[in-house]
């Protein structure tokens, strides 16, 4: 079983971190007030971190809205704002010690053979996920690959059947079996991180001991946690919060 021992800290740090993909919404304000509290009432620090990984959705000038819309609320930030797209050098330190380790791996796969798994497993009536195809690629197999300048990612070595667990500080106790968790994507083909990457290494690297989100990352959060065993680091405290719904059942603005 994987489970991570969690933070003995005097420093209460948390972090608020949105990405500029359009306006601060009722739900990001309402993570970003806990997290200022929780600092705050413990003598803490409060970090400001624009998650900016996602240029396809980036909304020109959305980043000085959303520092705007947080000091009209009072929410001055200790320290920041940190850039993840100023940091790329750092996670590809970091991807490569993965990669070193088997930890993670090189996927060559084309858009076309992936949508071919993804819809046979939908017609075998089965979980939509990386089969680990390019997990077997030799060492020579991949620099060839390399040298020949062939498109990939690098994904998460997901073991199999094992049981990852962590203890949400609002729903209590949590586990996952890693039967169930893909192979996430950690590097895109641009070389940019995604979320799931950038912010375990941001955190650490911060000294982030409690995080705030919502509940949409639920599902995510055995990955963060396989990658804190993977790299020895140890977990922030994770809870997380429901999501505010708008009549109709849509997500809140």
């Amino acid at each position: 079983m994987l489970k991570l021992a969690m933070i003995d800290t005097k420093i209460v740090r948390t972090r608020f971190a949105p990405s500029p993909t359009g306006e601060l919404h009722i739900g990001g304000i309402r993570t970003a007030l806990y997290d200022y509290a929780l600092a705050h009432q413990n003598g803490g620090q409060f970090i400001l971190r624009i998650e900016d990984t996602d240029q396809t959705r980036y909304v020109s000038g959305a980043e000085d809205r959303i520092m705007a819309d947080l000091k009209d609320f009072g929410l001055n930030w200790d320290e920041g704002p940190f850039f993840q797209s100023k940091r790329l050098d750092i996670y590809q330190k970091y991807i490569k010690e993965l990669i070193n380790k088997g930890l993670a791996y090189y996927c060559f796969c084309t858009k076309d053979r992936l949508e071919n798994l993804r819809q046979s497993q939908k017609d075998n009536h089965q979980q939509p996920k990386y089969d680990k195809h390019c997990l077997s690629l030799t060492k020579e197999e991949i620099q060839k690959n390399l040298d020949q300048k062939i498109p990939y990612v690098i994904r998460l070595n997901v073991p199999a059947n094992q049981t990852v667990s962590f203890t949400d500080l609002i729903r209590g106790p949590i586990s996952f079996n890693t039967n169930e968790v893909d192979d996430q994507v950690l590097i895109k083909t641009d070389g940019i991180p995604t979320y799931h990457f950038a912010a375990v290494v941001d955190d650490h690297l911060m000294n982030i001991t409690h995080v705030f989100r919502g509940e949409e990352w639920l599902s995510s959060t055995p990955k963060h946690v396989l990658l804190y065993q993977y790299f020895g680091w140890d977990m922030p405290l994770i809870g997380h919060l429901s999501v505010f719904l708008a009549e109709g059942g849509q997500k809140g603005k």
